[in-house]
């Protein structure tokens, strides 16, 4: 079927939308309404038109409203400066309600018929008060959504160590599992400063190359296995992955140690550790 693919403000995920009668007007960068859970919202266009199979998407695709107006575009413009104001009194009467969660943003809807607050929090709060308290000071209807910190990261974007965008925030989609193992399957400092992104857990990049570090790693002999070089027997004390070469201790002719890199396939093992 014929699609569009849009990303909303808090970036990430692409969504699929039917483009009806309007896929000739529809470029990289339009600005396209759509309708959602939250009502009607203001889109940007990542993926012209295309086609992609059915089965490749997940429930149903909802059509697209139109392509945004100037006055949209100049609503949703005012609607981020209405947000920065909200987002303070929030944060104002978070305290004076003394409730132990963080407020991290405030979204309108585009026809500012309700506003969404993100909030990170330990656990359950309960905010009835503070939603009532919001309400009456807006007079709109209000939503607290409660987010992990990497859904912030993603909300609000940064650089990461690399000097880039985060990635989270730039293309990727969806979270994919990370875990300390893979920092150390790549042999990298488990320095947890060194590790985390700006959310302060392990960094997604961890997981990008992991299948090409464990398939390199069934190929390469263990450190501490025994091994023959062109230079004699020896023992293996290093391996490198990413050149796929191992350092090995050897014993030379005239019976001095010696470290030594070989490619993996240049020795053969005699005995594992």
């Amino acid at each position: 079927m014929l699609v569009v693919g849009v990303k909303f403000r808090s970036g990430g995920k692409v969504y699929y939308f039917d483009p009806q009668n309007m896929a000739e007007e529809i470029f990289e960068g339009t600005k396209i309404i759509v309708e959602t859970q939250q009502g009607l919202e203001l889109t940007t266009c990542v993926r012209p038109p295309h086609y992609v199979a059915d089965e490749s998407i997940a429930g149903l695709v909802k059509p697209i409203i139109r392509i945004a107006t100037e006055q949209d575009i100049l609503m949703e413009e005012t609607n981020r400066e209405l947000e920065k104001e909200a987002l303070e009194i929030a944060k104002k009467k978070v305290q004076e309600h003394e409730l132990d969660m963080n407020i991290t943003s405030a979204e309108y809807s585009l026809y500012a018929t309700k506003i969404t607050f993100y909030f990170t929090a330990d656990g359950r709060v309960d905010f009835r008060e503070l939603v009532k308290d919001l309400a009456s000071i807006f007079k709109t209807r209000i939503e607290l959504r409660q987010i992990g910190v990497r859904d912030v990261a993603r909300m609000i974007g940064g650089l990461g160590s690399c000097g880039r965008p985060v990635c989270c925030k730039s293309f990727l989609e969806d979270f994919q599992p990370v875990s300390i193992k893979m920092a150390k399957v790549q042999g990298l400092s488990l320095n947890p400063t060194k590790i985390s992104g700006i959310c302060g857990r392990l960094m997604c990049c961890l997981q990008y190359e992991q299948c090409s570090y464990e398939e390199a790693r069934k190929l390469m002999p263990h450190v501490g296995a025994e091994v023959e070089t062109i230079d004699g027997p020896g023992v293996v004390v290093e391996n490198n992955l990413i050149s796929e070469k191992s350092k090995v201790k050897v014993t030379m002719h005239d019976g001095t140690p010696e470290v030594r890199e070989y490619s993996y396939r240049d020795i053969r093992v005699v005995k594992h550790e």
